[in-house]
């Protein structure tokens, strides 16, 4: 199924995801296909209900974590801090990293007649703040409970593989303590 996005068919590949791991390298696997890395933070607080995730609304049925293109220069971190302002109003020092939590979506699609192979670099952090002001670029936002976030992102299947592996790391911690 393709989608439209920016006036361009998008024909989404199959995507990999990875966890904790370092890939060894972005490079597109054959010449003539563009590079794309993007990076974002799952975004997560601690509530009387337990740990609710921030989703954030795109429309058209499609939720997913704050990311975005790292810009000319920037650091994986530096982008994902900088889109998660930029989307959520959250700053920095509102957000706090959490242990060594690192997870990757690779995947190679087409737009029109180019190839790209993108890398989605994903954070996990904590933050205090309940209220969230969203960009222009999306219709909406929800705090949500692991079993809800996953329903929500049900066509998603990478996005839940990682949502998934962020849980059971939180999980894991409080185990710990």
């Amino acid at each position: 199924m393709a989608a439209q996005q920016g006036g361009s068919e998008v024909k989404p590949g199959r995507p990999e995801v990875q966890s904790g791991v370092q890939p060894r390298s972005v490079a597109p696997a054959t010449v003539g296909v563009k590079k794309v890395v993007s990076a974002g933070i799952i975004v997560f607080r601690r509530t009387r209900d337990g740990i609710k995730f921030l989703i954030l609304y795109h429309g058209g049925d499609y939720w997913n974590f704050p990311k975005g293109k790292l810009e000319e220069a920037e650091r994986s971190w530096e982008a994902a801090f900088r889109e998660v302002h930029e989307e959520t109003g959250l700053k920095k020092s509102e957000l706090k990293l959490v242990g060594n939590f690192k997870a990757f979506e690779k995947f190679h699609y087409q737009r029109g007649k180019e190839k790209i192979f993108k890398v989605v670099i994903l954070y996990l952090a904590e933050t205090t703040q309940k209220q969230i002001t969203v960009s222009d670029e999306h219709d909406g936002f929800g705090w949500f409970r692991f079993a809800d976030a996953k329903r929500i992102m049900a066509k998603h299947k990478d996005s839940i593989k990682i949502l998934k592996q962020a849980y059971l790391f939180l999980r894991e911690q409080e185990e710990k303590k």
